[in-house]
């Protein structure tokens, strides 16, 4: 699916779900990692993960089109757009738009460091670099050792 079939089926699903015209922009962005989707406030245009497309199919695209175009339209009408608003919570479960997409990765995939702690042997994954003169075991308080490095 290329970005004009995925405009015009938004289209159609505004249309279908909402009564209303979406007046704005849909397309992929190969740069959104951990998330199905966004709306952008000041150009109100949407961007859709495309490994969502690609690991899930149409199903899935379509599901994160009815959450995105429920902040979408909320925004434009001045109503509580953000997922703690009630209006939000109101028109998702109306429309059955999911408030969350199926991660493409998992923490395990996304994980570069590997640490180990020297007194209990707990080991910990992590994303982000552990600064170890300030960071100890959560279990035991142990000094932990890095154990291998994927970057």
């Amino acid at each position: 699916m290329n970005n004009l079939a995925l405009q015009s089926l938004t289209e159609s699903i505004a249309i279908k779900y909402f009564g209303k015209a979406f007046k704005h922009e849909v397309y992929y962005n190969k740069r959104l990692r951990t998330t199905g989707g966004r709306y952008i406030l000041s150009s109100h245009n949407i961007e859709i993960n495309p490994k969502q497309y690609e690991m899930f199919g149409e199903k899935a695209v379509i599901d994160i089109i009815k959450h995105e175009l429920c902040h979408y339209f909320l925004h434009l009408a001045g109503e509580g757009y953000q997922h703690r608003d009630k209006a939000f919570k109101s028109l998702s479960a109306k429309v059955g738009a999911p408030r969350f997409c199926t991660p493409t990765e998992s923490y395990q995939d996304r994980a570069n460091y590997k640490y180990r702690c020297i007194y209990c042997e707990q080991e910990f994954i992590r994303i982000k670099r552990v600064n170890l003169e300030k960071m100890r075991c959560g279990r035991c308080g142990g000094i932990l050792k890095p154990l291998q490095t994927r970057k």
